[in-house]
């Protein structure tokens, strides 16, 4: 059975975003939990649906209808791990293209945590719950390349730490359309969800996060570029968002490219080529580059 609270607001609360104002009356709720009970109209004004940015007016009824937990049981399988490194504390997978990184709707097995649980047994960090046990950071489905898992919860705080201080570097090559101008340089631009399409992002000033990238080209072709990119933050899409927004969006993006997409690339060429951090535990500085993969260097050749 739901639990469900309500809560009149006073004089005081006027103008505070709702998000905000939750997370201080419902302290045992984080404000991105809350911000999830809004979106899926769990959360009402007056008993009306509203935005999360919404601004608290006085004596606004909000009742808060927060669902039951769901036990998810998240089972070990003995899915091959391409392991580019690992000690008791952390390790360092080279994920293929096609591989979803931790269970979601529709995805509850042959994920990279599916994997890992079987491979670390109970050696990995708590800190994402049941659904993301050990994940730092992701990649999306069809991005290939270099993840870092923590064992621990002290290895993932630091390495989390390091990604929030933009100290841990983060590279990647991609192919993408057309012929990119500048050599080098940056994209400064905030992203944010998409109000057309939920599952989208897109570049906006609205509820959005600053995100940056930096890139360099790799070699020119006839239709394409080969590029590298690093991310100074790392926001969900944020490369395929910020290289569709500049003209050159990367091949075989089904979301963020043209219509006609390259079927044949079965998703993005994109590839998280090199990672380096300072190791949270021993202090000693790593860093790890894989090879790419054969649809890469595939696709390369045939654009030559």
């Amino acid at each position: 059975m739901n639990n469900i609270i309500t809560i009149e607001t006073e004089q005081t609360n006027i103008s505070q975003r709702l998000d905000a104002f939750l997370a201080q009356e419902l302290t045992d709720l984080s404000r991105s939990s809350l911000q999830k009970l809004i979106e899926n109209g769990n959360i009402k004004i007056n008993d009306k649906s509203v935005a999360k940015n919404y601004k608290i007016r006085r004596n606004d009824i909000i009742t808060v209808d927060i669902p039951e937990p769901v036990e998810l049981e998240i089972l070990p399988q003995d899915i091959p791990l391409d392991i580019v490194y690992e000690d008791d504390d952390l390790l360092v997978v080279n994920k293929p293209k096609g591989m979803v990184v931790h269970p979601a709707l529709g995805n509850y097995t042959h994920t990279l945590v599916n994997a890992l649980l079987f491979h670390c047994k109970e050696s990995l960090s708590g800190i994402n719950g049941v659904i993301r046990p050990g994940i730092v950071h992701r990649i999306d489905k069809n991005t290939s390349g270099l993840i870092i898992v923590a064992k621990n919860d002290k290895a993932h705080k630091g390495l989390a730490q390091q990604i929030k201080e933009h100290s841990f570097l983060r590279e990647y090559e991609a192919v993408v359309y057309g012929r990119v101008k500048e050599e080098t340089g940056t994209i400064d631009l905030p992203i944010g969800r998409n109000k057309q399409d939920r599952k989208k992002m897109c570049v906006t000033s609205e509820n959005s996060r600053n995100a940056i990238t930096h890139y360099e080209v790799i070699k020119q072709y006839e239709l394409f570029s080969h590029i590298k990119c690093r991310l100074e933050t790392g926001r969900t899409h944020q490369i395929r968002v910020h290289l569709s927004y500049s003209g050159h969006p990367v091949a075989g993006d089904d979301v963020y490219g043209p219509k006609k997409i390259l079927k044949h690339l079965n998703g993005q060429c994109l590839h998280a080529k090199t990672i380096g951090f300072i190791h949270p535990i021993t202090n000693e500085e790593l860093y790890f580059t894989s090879e790419l993969p054969d649809y890469f260097e595939n696709f390369l050749n045939a654009i030559r």
